[in-house]
């Protein structure tokens, strides 16, 4: 447990950087284009929060929490007209910037370090899931009380 907590004070060590990182991905990608449509500081912001308190978000906040923040993630994206798509797209990129940077920062020599990476990968799989989903209900709750029409589909593959 203590290299759980060593990982994530590293990380939320380094959420300005990260969340920085994480932006530009988002701004290049041709997979998030409708993205433009969300001002850069507010997804910046949304990132780094998820970042500088990882240890919360992982051992700390309840499901309800993580529900009710990301239910209003997914309905200010349907709001802004961005796919859905594209919102688990920039979820999902969250998550593998965050990896990227583990595996570049970390460095295992010993057995329980591996433990200690595979359990914080274990926790961050299933906030990273329930984030998805509950986004998932949030802009298909915005959608159907007619907030939001329902953004097309990004035409590239």
């Amino acid at each position: 447990m203590m290299l759980l907590y060593r990982l994530v004070r590293l990380i939320e060590t380094h959420s300005q950087a990260l969340a920085a990182a994480l932006l530009t991905k988002v701004q290049e990608s041709e997979h998030t284009r409708d993205y433009r449509k969300v001002p850069p500081d507010e997804l910046k912001e949304r990132v780094y929060e998820i970042y500088r308190h990882l240890g919360d978000w992982l051992m700390g906040k309840t499901e309800f929490d993580i529900e009710k923040r990301y239910r209003e993630i997914g309905a200010r994206r349907a709001l802004q007209q961005v796919p859905f798509s594209q919102v688990v797209m920039v979820i999902v990129m969250t998550k593998e910037n965050l990896w990227e940077y583990l595996k570049k920062e970390s460095v295992m020599d010993r057995p329980m370090e591996v433990f200690g990476e595979l359990e914080m990968l274990q926790m961050l799989e299933q906030f990273f899931d329930h984030a998805i989903f509950y986004a998932a209900l949030g802009y298909e709750e915005a959608t159907a009380a007619g907030l939001a029409e329902p953004a097309a589909a990004s035409k590239s593959a």
